[in-house]
């Protein structure tokens, strides 16, 4: 309705407006080629007009016909764009699909129509190594190195395929190269992390750990239970040589992670071995409370040295409930009492777990 009355107000007025030129005084004289012409005013406005409009309309039809190739050509490209993601979609699909076969066939296809596009090259790659045609994923992935776009990605590419064919030293230049590249790339953190730590390089491990970035919760976690996991490396390296050294890394660590399990066994077994053995319990017992971890209740059964069976089983006691709360207490009250030859409570703590899920332990 609004549209309709719009329109009738927009007509009334050019109809006016024509009117009134018509309308006007005077007249324009026009001498061409020896023709003279003396219209109104208002008609040799409008004729201008009329004229006007008429050049424009045959300007329009020509540049369309002049630009019509360039048209069609741009109307080619985009219809080519358009097969190429498609087939880059359905190459995705089928690769996740586990039809790496139907997935290397679209990806070439896709990069025939997009041959500046490198994830259609990077998806044939990833087709390749799904197959295991390695030297074809190899020379993808080299290609794509020398792209800053794509380095990490065919990084990750190589990454993979050398833990595939068993080659760890070839994976973790890979893994250092893509740190460097990308330093929040967090499974070539992760390979160089396990690398270091594995070597015992711990001054190189922590330095990376310091520097890590850590913006979210998530980061922070991680970095915490890293510097932990290096603690308590150290202190079990050290537990032998140097027990008051392995003792303060494993407290270190449990700063860091309060119910981390392989520290609290390192720091409690220190204390007893120093006659500690308060501090070892009261340590295992907040770890047990926690964790309910099979490992603290052997060693806080075993905290005194010389201790008989039944005083182990006894001492057990004091953390472990009867019936126990899981198959962890279960299984560690059990075996103290078998050592106490104490059948009805083994049996007795047992039982609850003695169902159709029951494990093989």
């Amino acid at each position: 309705m609004i549209r309709l009355a719009s329109w009738i107000v927009g007509s009334l007025v050019i109809t006016a407006l024509a009117a009134w030129m018509i309308s006007l005084p005077g007249t324009l004289t026009l001498e061409v080629a020896g023709y003279r012409m003396q219209p109104r005013l208002g008609a040799a406005v409008l004729m201008f007009i009329l004229i006007a409009i008429i050049v424009i309309a045959l300007w329009a039809i020509v540049r369309r016909i002049l630009s019509t190739p360039r048209n069609l050509a741009r109307r080619n490209r985009e219809r080519r764009r358009e097969q190429g993601v498609e087939a880059l979609s359905d190459a995705i699909v089928a690769l996740q699909a586990g039809d790496p076969a139907r997935a290397r066939i679209l990806a070439r296809e896709a990069q025939a129509r997009l041959p500046s596009n490198a994830a259609a090259r990077l998806l044939e790659a990833r087709a390749d190594l799904a197959l295991g045609d390695m030297p074809a994923a190899r020379e993808h992935y080299r290609a794509l190195i020398a792209s800053e776009k794509t380095a990490v990605a065919a990084l990750t590419g190589l990454f993979d395929q050398a833990r595939t064919q068993h080659r760890p030293e070839a994976a973790l230049t890979f893994a250092r190269k893509a740190l460097a590249l990308a330093p929040g790339s967090g499974w070539a953190a992760d390979a160089v992390f396990d690398d270091l730590t594995r070597r015992g390089q711990w001054a190189e491990a922590v330095a990376m750990v310091n520097v890590e970035q850590t913006s979210s919760r998530e980061d922070r976690a991680r970095k915490r239970r890293r510097q932990a996991i290096i603690e308590t490396a150290r202190a079990r390296e050290a537990e032998t040589s140097n027990p008051l050294t392995a003792l303060d890394h494993a407290l270190t660590a449990l700063k860091l992670l309060p119910d981390f399990v392989p520290a609290a066994l390192i720091a409690a077994r220190i204390h007893i071995n120093r006659g500690e053995t308060r501090k070892a319990m009261s340590l295992l017992r907040r770890i047990w409370r926690a964790t309910g971890h099979p490992d603290v209740a052997a060693l806080y059964a075993h905290a005194q040295p010389g201790a008989s069976a039944v005083e182990r089983l006894k001492r057990l006691g004091e953390i472990i409930e009867t019936p126990p709360p899981h198959r962890a207490a279960g299984m560690a009250l059990a075996r103290a009492a078998i050592d106490a030859y104490d059948w009805p409570l083994a049996r007795q703590a047992l039982v609850p777990f003695a169902g159709a899920d029951a494990t093989q332990g």
